[in-house]
This record gives C-alpha cells, sequence and structure tokens, in this order.
C-alpha cells in the first residue's frame, strides 16, 4: 500500500506546532503529528524550511551611537545570557520529555514485543498443531492407500472365488434337479403312507375323543368331590374354632371355680375359727354356771 502524500505546509505547520510544544522536530514526531508519511521525507520537508528561513538578505543599516551601541551591547548580553539560561532550561525539559517518550515508548514496544511473543507462540502452537495434523492426515492417507490396495486384491480374489462359487452353483443346480426328481417319487411313496398314517389317526382321533369325554366326566367328579372335601374341612375348621372356644371357656371357667374354692375354703377357715372360738367362749361360760351352781345358798347372802 502507498503511503500517504502530504503538503508541505501541513508538514512545516506540524513541525511549528513541535516547536511550540518544546519539542525535537523528528520525522517520527511529524508523522505522528499530520497522522502518517514516510518520515524521511517529512524531515526533508522540514530540513528544507529551516534551511530556506536561515538564509538572510544582508541589508546595509546604519551605525548606532556609542551610548545607545553600549547599551545595546549590555542589553544583548543580557538577553544572551537569559537566551541561553532559556536554552538549558528548554533543553533539560525537552531532554527529560524525549526521555519519558523514550521510556513510554520502550514499554509500549515492550508490551508490543510481549504480544507479538504470545501471537508468534500461539501462531507456533497453531503451525504445530497444523504439522500434526497434517502428518496423521499423511499417515491416514497412507494406510488408505494401502487399505485401497489392500481391497483391489480382495475383489480379485473374490472375483476368482465368485467365478468359482457360480460354476458350484450350476453344479448344485443340475444336483438339485436330480434330488428333486427322487424327491418327487419319494414324496408320492410317503403321500401313500401318510394317507394310511391319516385314517389310522382318526381312529385313534375317535377313539381319544371317547377318552377325553370319560376324563371329562372323571374330572368333574373329581372337582365335585373336591367341592364336598372343602366344604368337609370348612365345617371341621369351624368345628375346630368351636371346640378351641370351648376350650378357653372350660379353662376360664376352672380358673374361675379355682378362685371360688379359694374364695370358700377361706370361708371355711373362717367359720372353723369362728366355731373354736364359740365353743370356747361356751365351755368358760359353762364353767362360770357351774362354779357359781356349786356354791352354798348362805354364803351367798350376809
Amino acid at each position: 500500500m502507498r503511503p500517504a502524500e502530504f503538503a508541505p505546509e501541513d508538514i512545516i505547520a506540524a513541525g511549528e506546532a513541535l516547536q511550540a510544544a518544546s519539542r525535537n522536530v523528528t520525522g517520527f514526531a511529524l508523522r505522528q503529528k499530520v497522522g502518517g508519511g514516510n518520515p524521511n521525507r517529512l524531515k526533508q520537508v522540514w530540513d528544507q524550511h529551516l534551511a530556506r528561513q536561515s538564509v538572510i538578505q544582508a541589508e546595509p543599516v546604519a551605525e548606532l551611537p556609542v551610548e545607545v551601541a553600549e547599551e545595546v551591547a549590555i542589553v544583548s548580553k543580557s538577553l544572551t545570557e537569559r537566551i541561553n539560561q532559556l536554552a538549558t532550561e528548554l533543553n533539560d525539559k525537552a531532554v527529560k520529555a524525549a526521555e519519558r517518550r523514550v521510556a513510554e515508548m520502550v514499554r509500549a514496544t515492550g508490551e508490543q514485543r510481549e504480544q507479538a511473543e504470545r501471537e508468534l507462540a500461539d501462531a507456533a502452537a497453531a503451525v504445530e498443531d497444523l504439522e500434526s495434523k497434517l502428518d496423521a492426515a499423511e499417515a491416514e492417507g497412507v494406510q488408505l492407500e494401502k487399505r485401497l490396495a489392500d481391497l483391489q486384491v480382495a475383489h480379485q480374489a473374490q472375483a476368482v472365488e465368485l467365478a468359482q462359487v457360480r460354476e458350484r452353483l450350476v453344479a448344485a443346480e443340475k444336483a438339485i434337479l436330480a434330488a428333486a426328481e427322487q424327491h418327487a417319487c419319494e414324496l408320492e411313496r410317503v403321500t401313500a403312507a401318510l394317507d394310511a398314517e391319516r385314517q389310522r389317526h382318526q381312529a385313534e382321533v375317535a377313539e381319544l375323543a371317547t377318552v377325553k369325554a370319560e376324563a371329562k366326566m372323571i374330572t368333574q367328579t373329581l372337582q365335585e368331590q373336591r367341592n364336598q372335601a372343602a366344604q368337609e374341612a370348612e365345617r371341621l375348621a369351624k368345628i375346630e374354632a368351636e371346640r378351641d372356644q370351648a376350650r378357653k371357656d372350660v379353662g376360664a371357667a376352672r380358673e374361675d371355680a379355682a378362685k371360688l374354692r379359694g374364695q370358700v375354703e377361706a370361708l371355711q377357715a373362717q367359720a372353723g375359727d369362728l366355731t373354736r372360738a364359740l365353743a370356747e367362749r361356751l365351755t368358760v361360760a359353762e364353767a362360770s354356771l357351774q362354779a357359781s351352781g356349786d356354791k352354798p345358798a348362805g354364803k351367798g347372802r350376809k
């Protein structure tokens, strides 16, 4: 792509703007200021401009008086010293600014270099991956070519085998025709034997029907007997349940009788105790009565 061309006036204006900003006028600075172009051409246009300004036509001037000349010399010396001081300060600022720009450019260049290195590493990895895939594709192509050759050899072998199979099929068809004729004869003989066997089978089927009818009757009888046995089992289960309940009732009655027996025995013991106590009291009373009856009558009065 051809670099853009810029008018000399734009280049000179950019250079003057750089000077006004106390920056060094270089080809790259001019390129950055105007927004493009060849740095060498831009610097060349600026140098030509400076050369044209340095050419000054000498014009005759009148000599100054001594007092004015001395005053001019003093002012010129002071102005020169001030200009030198300003030039030194501007140069120091320009150097520091240039150093800062250089540092920024170095940092930016370092970042760009790191980015380029990362991109280069990614590109190298991509290239390596592509090379691996290419190697794999080439290997697969070799395997496919080998497989194609093997398939061609196998196809030829199959073609030969197919021709042999066709020959065997022709021979087999002839053998099948001969076997079919023999099978037809055998089929006629077997058909006759089957007719006789069918008649015998029909007789057996009739007999089997009779047997099935008898078996059905026996089955019905067995079913009735099973139903009766089931009813009898239910009746026996009911009787056993009633018997178990009666046993439980008898057990409960026995327990109640035992309890009543215990109560009766306790009452009998209490009655015996009362009887003995009453007998003892009666004996004591009789003894007292006898003792009182045996005493003399006179002794009873005073």
